[in-house]
């Protein structure tokens, strides 16, 4: 997949700042992508069992047998981390490969990332270490990673700086060659399946907001640290908060350098951004199908409001999916992550906001006593299997995107973002 550039500069030579994502997108595929989905579709075919419908069609229990299973498969056949390096136990393949791998297993309804964890391992903090750590950090993270050794959570929001990351306070006091850390941790994902923890903290009090921030790797298994699980209004505990007293890490342990925490943490928010955006569109397309196959279990398939409903859904999605594969043809050129991952998440959380909204109105009175299985996937779209005309999953995806337009960054910052180093527009008053 290639890329045609246009002029990158506005009238009169000046800087366009929106030249990059103007951009035309070249979706023909190279030879060595379509033999890696041939390798992709063929260990489908001879791994899952006959008549398979979606892991989302099957029962819980069988969904985490399920899923362990899977996870050791991927293993072997260096299906993880298709696109780390061979040294450190990937697939050795680029971004390409991994999108066709993102695409062929939603489409098959299997995970990409097995274990709740995998996303911040795989995503999140490999793609960063690859970038910015050392060789040493590297050597004693990536591997484990893959393996399952090591699972990981990421530490950034605080009870007072969630959407606003640099007015943290937990701090980090350097003892020799070690930092001890004291503060608190809120809303991490998975944090109670987690050993280790990624996280920022400040380490130079007299430095103002991002200055004196470092990005620090953090062991939770250890004497002050407590993780305490969080019941969400699922009645869930998807989440948790870390407590830290007196913890400590390495000075090792420090991804980029004492101090160059603020640019270590952006690095990673667009490796986030950019890796769920074609997962995400993928996702939103199969849970599209979803809608309307539950629009016409409901009868409503001709009522003109739902339709125009339906097709703005649609619209929608078509955007995500574009923008993903924008991302992506920037990355194969080896561009940085860039303020266009803001897009990617204003986008995907509105829109996820607007489709189950629309679901709660096709379901109408069943809402209010669900019934079905419950969600498979609590931050996702629900994967292929899951019943449309079942109100569970539909009322579960409803309550959690309530959330999405305030973590990992509020919609007003997006649009913020979207504005000055996008637009080019000047920052807002007070900004």
């Amino acid at each position: 997949m290639t890329s045609s550039r246009r002029p990158t500069s506005g009238p009169g030579g000046s800087p366009n700042p929106s030249a990059r994502r103007r951009e035309r997108v070249d979706l023909t595929r190279s030879p060595q992508e379509e033999q890696f989905r041939t390798r992709v579709t063929t260990f489908l075919a001879d791994q899952l069992p006959a008549g398979w419908e979606g892991y989302g069609a099957l029962s819980p229990g069988d969904r985490a047998s399920f899923l362990v299973e899977w996870r050791v498969l991927l293993r072997e056949h260096r299906l993880l981390g298709v696109s780390w390096p061979v040294e450190y136990g990937g697939g050795g393949l680029g971004l390409a490969e991994q999108a066709v791998l993102v695409e062929e297993f939603a489409r098959a309804g299997v995970p990409t990332h097995p274990h709740p964890n995998d996303t911040f391992g795989l995503n999140l903090i490999g793609p960063t270490l690859l970038a910015l750590g050392t060789d040493d950090q590297r050597r004693r993270f990536l591997r484990p990673t893959l393996d399952g050794d090591i699972a990981w959570a990421q530490g950034y929001s605080e009870p007072e700086a969630g959407s606003d990351l640099f007015a943290l306070r937990t701090r980090a006091d350097r003892d020799g060659d070690e930092l001890v850390l004291h503060g608190q941790k809120v809303w991490q994902t998975a944090g109670l399946t987690a050993n280790r923890m990624f996280t920022l903290v400040r380490t130079d009090p007299d430095q103002p907001r991002s200055r004196g921030l470092s990005f620090v790797l953090l062991d939770l298994d250890q004497p002050g640290v407590d993780v305490r699980g969080i019941r969400t209004i699922t009645g869930e505990t998807e989440f948790s908060e870390v407590f830290l007293d007196g913890a400590r890490a390495r000075i090792d342990d420090v991804v980029g350098g004492l101090g160059a925490g603020a640019r270590v943490a952006l690095a990673l928010l667009g490796f986030e951004r950019g890796a769920v955006g074609l997962a995400a569109a993928v996702g939103h397309r199969i849970e599209l199908g979803r809608l309307i196959a539950l629009v016409r279990a409901q009868g409503l398939a001709a009522d003109p409001l739902v339709r125009q409903d339906v097709v703005r859904c649609w619209t929608r999605v078509h955007q995500l999916y574009c923008l993903a594969l924008t991302a992506l043809t920037a990355g194969l050129r080896g561009d940085p992550p860039g303020p266009e991952s803001s897009l990617v998440k204003l986008l995907t959380a509105e829109h996820h906001q607007t489709v189950t909204d629309l679901a709660m109105r096709v379901l109408g009175p069943a809402v209010l006593a669900p019934t079905g299985p419950r969600a498979a996937e609590w931050l996702r779209p629900q994967p292929l299997g899951t019943p449309p005309d079942s109100a569970a999953p539909w009322t579960d995806d409803y309550l959690n995107a309530r959330a999405r337009t305030i973590y990992g960054g509020s919609s007003e910052i997006q649009r913020d973002t979207i504005a000055t180093r996008i637009l080019g527009l000047p920052p807002a008053r007070g900004a």
